[in-house]
């Protein structure tokens, strides 16, 4: 049985954290979370939110991160992740229309190293969050494989979506295998709710269980057959009906 702590990446729920972030992760705490990352802070300020999650019981996994704000305020990055105690910042995601060739991709795998090298220097660890854009085929080979390649995983580990990872053409199982302790983020989603959808999660779990290198199973549901937040808590069930929570 799997003991690697679980979150919600409170993207899923981003509506009710936009009318009350503190309510919200109260609610996911009820459920048995036992941290979240963050994707913004809805109605309140930084400061505000890593407060509420501390009220909540809740630890912060993680912070998503958009490239233009680590270009343009990375201070303020830093000072967000100490104020929320973690150590985890996460690019999300990237333009595809900038994946034009390898020469590209390898320059964005750099930038991202650049990034990482200067967050280290501060105690954080800096990942790169896949779409299913990423496993597109670009001069040969996969614009994912490009970026992580150009990058020390010291500098750039992979915070790997498994359901993307799907989409795009790619065996989850095979590619944490592939990747390695780079992996200690992980995104467990599925096409609704987990469980519910193509990706065969046994192979995942296998996969993770063999390196032995993550530390914070994040579920994240973008599409959703329920409420928001009774998705992620079915998501969460199924999670504990499998014995990974």
């Amino acid at each position: 049985m799997s003991q690697t702590p679980v979150a919600l990446q409170l993207w899923s729920v981003r509506e009710e954290t936009a009318r009350d972030f503190a309510a919200t992760v109260q609610a996911v705490a009820r459920m048995g979370y036992a941290g979240v990352e963050t994707a913004g802070f809805g109605n309140l300020t930084s400061a505000d939110a890593a407060r509420a999650i501390a009220d909540a019981g809740l630890q912060c996994a993680g912070m998503h991160v958009g490239i233009k704000t680590l270009r343009g305020d990375i201070d303020q990055v830093i000072n967000d992740a100490l104020a929320f105690g973690t150590k985890n910042i996460i690019c999300p995601s990237w333009p595809r229309q900038q994946y034009l060739s390898g020469a590209a991709c390898q320059q964005i795998g750099e930038e991202l190293n650049r990034i990482g090298a200067h967050l280290r220097r501060f105690g954080l660890r800096f990942h790169f969050h896949n779409h299913d854009a990423e496993l597109a085929i670009v001069d040969g080979r996969r614009v994912l494989d490009w970026i992580l390649d150009a990058a020390e995983p010291r500098n750039l580990g992979c915070e790997a979506d498994v359901y993307w990872l799907h989409k795009g053409g790619k065996a989850p199982a095979e590619f944490i295998r592939e990747q390695g302790r780079r992996i200690t983020l992980v995104h467990l989603k599925d096409e609704k709710e987990i469980g519910l959808g193509p990706v065969d999660f046994p192979p995942v779990f296998e996969a993770l269980d063999a390196i032995g290198a993550v530390e914070w199973h994040v579920v994240e549901v973008e599409h959703y057959n329920h409420p928001p937040l009774e998705s992620v808590q079915r998501s969460l069930e199924q999670l504990r009906a499998w014995g990974r929570a």
